[in-house]
């Protein structure tokens, strides 16, 4: 196994086994992103009780009508996760003591960064294995409802950073809505809006509802729009409920803390859409206590999805207003076909981009607006990953980072690829000096088969990306036999200026 599909996707068992490899990789100017890829080996069965235990609330509900709402609920049909899900490895809940295990193992992942990088990796990590994964459905049902409700108020003819309103615009949008509510009521819910105290709510205003000191708990806060009082959601959990969500953040806050210490910076990986908001929201706050003096947590946003560009908009907004580091991971995405499936059984609208075209288009635009802001800002303050095999992308980004003026010395923007894959790609770049990453899978062999296994049935895919691969080995062979020089030895990477 080692010797075959295991060595080829995954650098080792531990530690000191995936040492070899990414030292084999600094040698051409790569680093590396470690991502520990055990999964539980579960039927398809046991997968969707879990998923339907876990993410069904002990707290009644009525019957479900609204697509919308329907889409932030478990449903058994897919219940199962990994279903048509190949290249992202995926967590299940069963207890709070395994998502304590989970916590240990991303600490140890951190300590691997730390020790076999020597700083200048990365951690991957998964918040779905750190809580229970009802917190982050009914989190993101706060999020898009509330959001939707600003956008009833405000309006959407202009671009999302200029939507605001005013305390007239909000009295006739709650009597449209059919909210009663007085002269009084309506100032007083304004005021309490209006954070800026400038006769405007604009879209930070009013994302302050959910405004997180940092114990990170009060992330469960809304307004209730009748009485205009700000109100826990925590009262909507049962106290085992809120015992696992203050559980959850603890973890989260506990893993960003001793990557912090450590110098290792940590990569939150994307999930679902009915799970995205939630932990987009997490990475945020995270990012506003630990980006104080460099970017630490880098959040990742999937290109496939039409709200991408609005998202990062917003985003990068908000670090430039309370200035802090800005870190982003750009992927096009896992979960497509999954997506696309769950939207139309469920009813509501389809998340992803018509089609690859689109998505490539989606990809640049958010590319190009991470630009912009980095010419705004002061000099390395946003920083961002282009993860991506596709090699017209990469060229994309080299020239538009020419466009913009940023040097592969100034170390903003960096390329990312699967260790195995893209190697034509990865260590050219890396050796001309660009910040290049490998995504490093690594573990034991009998739990990270699970994983490999549904890379397994992706084959035909692989094969179809190995192929230029392929063809570029023979070529280097041919190459080597007729010069007579077997052994490669890469020269020095160049150095940043």
């Amino acid at each position: 196994m080692k010797a075959t599909f295991y060595g080829q996707f995954v650098a080792g068992e531990d530690q000191d086994d995936i040492r070899p490899t990414i030292e084999k990789n600094m040698k051409f100017g790569v680093k590396s992103i470690l991502d520990y890829s055990v999964e539980k080996d579960l039927s398809s069965e046991e997968a969707k009780k879990a998923e339907m235990e876990s993410c069904t609330s002990d707290m009644p509900s009525g019957e479900l009508q609204d697509p919308e709402i329907k889409r932030y609920r478990a449903h058994e049909e897919f219940g199962d996760r990994r279903e048509k899900v190949f290249e992202a490895r995926t967590y299940f809940y069963k207890d709070e003591a395994d998502c304590d295990e989970n916590m240990n193992i991303f600490l140890n992942c951190i300590d691997a960064v730390s020790g076999a990088t020597d700083g200048s990796g990365f951690a991957a990590i998964k918040l779905t294995a750190l809580g229970r994964p009802q917190l982050l459905l009914q989190m993101s049902e706060v999020l898009v409802s509330t959001r939707a409700m600003f956008d009833k108020i405000a309006g959407t003819d202009v671009d999302i950073l200029l939507r605001s309103f005013s305390q007239k615009d909000l009295r006739r949008s709650l009597k449209g809505m059919g909210i009663p509510m007085s002269r009084d009521e309506t100032k007083k819910w304004f005021t309490f809006l209006d954070s800026g105290q400038d006769g405007e709510v604009d879209l930070l205003d009013w994302d302050n509802l959910l405004e997180v000191s940092m114990s990170l708990h009060k992330v469960f806060n809304r307004v209730n729009v009748k009485t205009g009082e700000a109100e826990s959601l925590i009262t909507a959990l049962t106290e085992e409920e809120e015992n696992q969500m203050k559980n959850m953040l603890y973890r989260i806050n506990k893993i960003a803390k001793y990557a912090k210490q450590q110098g290792v910076r940590v990569m939150i990986d994307a999930e679902q859409t009915y799970f995205q908001p939630a932990i987009s929201r997490l990475a945020m706050e995270i990012m506003r206590k630990f980006n104080k003096d460099r970017a630490v947590i880098f959040n990742t946003y999937q290109c496939y999805l039409k709200a991408t560009l609005n998202n990062i908009i917003i985003d990068l907004d908000l670090s430039r207003k309370e200035d802090f580091y800005f870190g982003a991971k750009l992927v096009r995405g896992a979960y497509m076909e999954q997506e696309r499936e769950r939207a139309k059984t469920l009813g509501y609208d389809d998340p992803i981009c018509d089609s690859f075209e689109h998505t490539t288009e989606n990809y640049y635009n958010v590319l190009n607006e991470v630009m912009r802001t980095i010419q705004k800002r002061d000099r390395g303050k946003v920083s961002v990953m282009v993860a991506s095999h596709n090699e017209e992308t990469v060229k994309y980004t080299v020239e538009a980072m020419k466009a913009h003026g940023i040097k592969p010395a100034d170390r903003l923007i960096c390329f990312g690829q699967l260790l195995g894959m893209c190697d034509q790609v990865s260590f050219p770049m890396g050796q001309a000096g660009y910040s290049v990453y490998k995504y490093v899978p690594y573990g034991p062999v009998e739990d990270v088969i699970p994983y490999l296994s549904r890379r397994a049935q992706e084959n035909r895919g692989i094969l179809k990306k190995v192929k230029k691969e392929k063809q570029l080995l023979f070529s280097e062979l041919r190459n080597r036999i007729l010069r007579g020089k077997f052994i490669y030895r890469p020269t020095p990477p160049v150095p940043p200026a």
